[in-house]
């Protein structure tokens, strides 16, 4: 693979060549990002898609900082661009909870940064938020994983930054519940 400054240099040109190689290069990392919000496989990919589309008509304004931390920077801003781009698909759909499980192969799509170890957790993290109602399980991942402040998720999700914290309150109880009776239950076994 060519060096990540080239392949930004090119897809600021608008070369079809390049945003191909930036778009296979870290569809597995959007798609994780997206599937944080969206589970049905067909709808977090074309969100996932149109994030690259966002991603790439907006790329004047990526700016790194230094060539040496290039990847890190442009992975959080691809990263925010998901994130958003899932928001606004929930808005669209009035926070609609997502039927249907996570396929399989998924997890097979390479990510840069997995170990064996981080991935399992990852699953079964992704499992259980899953679970949560969709109001509570954006406001958590946006909170949680995302690292977004309340103020930030209200506006986000044009809610009061009351209902943003109380959510993420309700979100972890509902969390902490279900980590208890998977505990009890390996317990009795």
């Amino acid at each position: 693979m060519e060096s990540l400054p080239l392949i930004l240099d090119g897809c600021l040109r608008k070369d079809q060549k390049y945003q191909k190689i930036l778009y296979e290069g870290y569809f597995g990392f959007a798609l994780k990002i997206v599937f944080r919000y969206i589970y049905r496989y067909d709808t977090a990919v074309c969100v996932a898609n149109d994030g690259f589309v966002k991603f790439f008509t907006k790329i004047d304004q990526f700016v790194p900082s230094s060539i040496e931390n290039t990847e890190k920077i442009m992975m959080g801003y691809l990263k925010k661009i998901m994130v958003n781009t899932s928001i606004d698909e929930l808005r669209k759909t009035k926070m609609t909870p997502e039927i249907g499980g996570i396929p399989e192969n998924l997890w097979n799509i390479p990510d840069n940064d997995e170990t064996a170890e981080k991935k399992i957790l990852y699953k079964e993290i992704i499992v259980m938020i899953k679970k949560l109602p969709p109001n509570y399980r954006a406001v958590f991942n946006l909170y949680v994983i995302d690292g977004y402040n309340h103020l930030e998720i209200a506006e986000l999700l044009n809610i009061p930054v009351g209902t943003s914290k109380s959510n993420l309150s309700r979100a972890r109880l509902l969390l902490q519940n279900a980590i208890k009776q998977i505990e009890e239950t390996a317990c009795r076994i």
